[in-house]
């Protein structure tokens, strides 16, 4: 199966080195505007074909991946409309908010399928297809993957695309904190992230809810609850909504 990945940057660029740690480079075509772009990738991923012509790259694909900045979206489906119409490949856009009549299927990853960490929404389909069970296949090797409603697609975007920006600013918060009570930032980064990973393994594993979590380390007068309701005054929650409802509709 031939995959063409239209446009490498930050979103197109993580799927592209999640695919090809998973063993797919030599299934991928993939463009840029930069010869330097790809120039990097291909020094990594020596199996890829890369071009800047997009018309080549799709000519033949199977699935055609649109991954540049949502105002280019109209600008690159005019650019490869005689090719995709010749091979009737699958055209799954990845550019935030772009649904057309010429795109076939709607995805939100997060930059985190670099490392195969993704979360990745699809917008569920009335038309059962081998090509779209093989973008869910795709995305599943870069992460987690849930279809949805269309009417939930935001919301996945908020979670997951926007979401990641939002934990990062967390830890960079926490960091933050670490260092004013005395780590050097090295320290202080180094046991955000393990007790981030700490917080996440014990839910996965636990399956509990978190405010169950949290009351199991939550003693009477403590540290932890004294912590937790200086957040509250200070707007924790409220905010993470506010920022959350920020785009809605």
């Amino acid at each position: 199966m031939k995959i063409a990945v239209i446009g490498s940057g930050n979103m197109g660029g993580a799927l592209v080195h999640g695919w090809c740690k998973a063993g797919l480079a030599s299934q991928l075509t993939i463009t840029a505007r930069s010869q330097c772009t790809l120039d990097r990738f291909l020094g990594l991923y020596p199996q890829l074909t890369a071009t800047t012509d997009n018309v080549q790259a799709v000519t033949g694909a199977d699935i055609v991946f649109i991954a540049v900045k949502p105002w280019l979206v109209d600008e690159v489906m005019d650019q490869i409309k005689l090719p995709l119409r010749a091979s009737n490949a699958l055209v799954v856009s990845v550019a935030a908010g772009v649904r057309n009549a010429r795109i076939n299927v709607y995805a939100m990853p997060n930059i985190a399928v670099e490392y195969g960490a993704g979360m990745t929404f699809i917008e569920e389909l009335d038309r059962p297809s081998v090509l779209i069970d093989e973008v869910v296949r795709l995305f599943s090797l870069v992460g987690k993957v849930q279809t949805v409603p269309h009417k939930q697609m935001d919301a996945g975007m908020q979670v997951s695309g926007c979401g990641i920006a939002y934990v990062m600013r967390y830890v960079r918060a926490m960091m933050e904190g670490g260092v004013q009570l005395g780590f050097r930032p090295d320290e202080a980064r180094q046991a955000v992230l393990q007790t981030m990973k700490g917080a996440v393994a014990l839910l996965e594993e636990s399956g509990r809810h978190p405010e169950e979590a949290i009351d199991a380390v939550t003693t009477p007068g403590g540290y932890t609850i004294r912590g937790l309701n200086a957040m509250e005054d200070a707007g924790f929650t409220a905010s993470v909504l506010a920022g959350m409802k920020a785009n809605e509709k």
